[in-house]
């Protein structure tokens, strides 16, 4: 990975950010490790049971706009530490709310509220703290980072259940620690210094004629993205029946995988220019997608497992490639209060569709099978491809 130095500007505050990052990237993985497992051993959740939680986990991301909008007056780093504020709220929740359908679904909606406040800022202090023309080797650091953290997390979650079985003191154990550490990184955050301007027009809520190639491809990403990040491990649970331990091995592999190629996507993208790496990327989507919907009719079951666990850590990477939206939105802004608005706005048009994929997918998944879900990710992402070739870029990064 290149040095901090080389990428951001010299007393942006990006240190003391990257350091708040991994902390909640450690927490992170600390929940994303356990709560598939929870919901379906401690909570009896179903598959139509995850997508209605989803729909709730997704519906701040809709809220976001609103939010920031009351907010306009709050910079950038001030933001950024309202969100954990709501992170660690939401996390406390989980380690003490009964395990009922309604607390726990309400104590994932309070931690994905300061999660989603804090998405568009992540990405907007990023490109405000970089160099001219390394806006996506900026977005792409900034993910190896957070990878760090949640790896971390992932590890010790295989330690742990490595000795033990998921029960759910055991779970909620996890949940109080990493109410912990969300605790440290808001206490962190809270020495960022940075008072990055707002918008002048104070609105958050930004559409322009410009970037409405920018809403579309933030549908279609929303749509496809949140099929694999909702149903992906829940298949690997409920339908292989995967225990916290393989759970977690999975995610840290995949978070190995991704903090590797990270920096390397954000080179090609500085190097290549986004709309190649929005077109590409769905070459090998349409390939994840078959395997992961159809392994199990190929496949003894045990083979079928493990095919849907390389496809599973196959699209994490690829997922990388979304950050060229951002660098796409950087590309057509005229400065960066407009760069900040849109991603924010863009964030809310990508939950649109969201929160309807969360919503209906586990209804598909429980009537028509995972097959058809993952055959509708496979068209969305084709359909995202085919509107990003449709882009007229402007200029394309030079840096290498």
């Amino acid at each position: 990975m290149r040095k901090l130095a080389d990428v951001f500007k010299p007393g942006s505050g990006y240190r003391i950010f990257f350091i708040s990052m991994m902390t909640f990237g450690l927490s992170y993985g600390l929940y994303k490790g356990i709560i598939d497992n929870y919901l379906a051993e401690v909570v009896s959740m179903t598959s139509f049971d995850k997508g209605v939680s989803e729909f709730f986990r997704e519906l701040p991301g809709l809220m976001l706009v609103f939010i920031l909008a009351v907010f306009y007056m709050f910079s950038a780093e001030k933001l950024y530490k309202f969100g954990s504020l709501f992170m660690l709220l939401g996390m406390g929740m989980q380690a003490v709310v009964p395990a009922t359908r309604v607390m726990v679904i309400l104590a994932i909606f309070v931690y994905s509220l300061g999660e989603h406040i804090q998405l568009g800022m992540r990405n907007t202090l990023s490109l405000q703290y970089a160099k001219e023309g390394r806006g996506g080797t900026a977005l792409g650091m900034q993910n190896a980072v957070q990878q760090i953290g949640t790896l971390a997390g992932y590890l010790v979650i295989i330690g742990l259940f490595f000795f033990i079985h998921g029960s759910a003191a055991s779970y909620r154990t996890v949940f109080a620690v990493s109410a912990v550490i969300v605790a440290i990184g808001f206490l962190l955050s809270l020495r960022m210094k940075g008072n990055s301007a707002t918008d002048s027009t104070k609105r958050r809520f930004y559409f322009r004629k410009k970037f409405s190639k920018y809403y579309m491809l933030e549908v279609f990403y929303g749509a496809r993205k949140q099929i694999f990040f909702t149903f992906g491990p829940y298949v690997l649970v409920l339908f292989y029946g995967a225990s916290a331990l393989v759970i977690g091995i999975l995610f840290a592999v995949s978070s190995i995988c991704t903090f590797f190629a990270a920096p390397l996507v954000g080179r090609i993208i500085d190097r290549f220019g986004y709309k190649i790496v929005m077109i590409m990327d769905t070459l090998i989507l349409v390939i994840v997608c078959f395997f992961y919907g159809f392994a199990h009719h190929l496949f003894p079951m045990p083979v079928a497992f493990v095919i849907c666990c390389v496809n599973y850590i196959l699209d994490s990477v690829i997922s990388l490639a979304s950050i060229a939206s951002n660098v796409y939105v950087q590309d057509l802004s005229d400065n960066p209060d407009e760069v900040r608005a849109t991603i924010s706005t863009g964030v809310s048009v990508n939950h649109l569709i969201t929160i309807l994929i969360a919503l209906f997918g586990g209804w598909i998944w429980q009537t028509l099978g995972i097959e058809t879900l993952f055959v509708l990710s496979a068209v969305l992402g084709l359909c995202n491809s085919a509107y990003a070739a449709t882009i007229k870029t402007k200029k394309i990064g030079t840096a290498s």
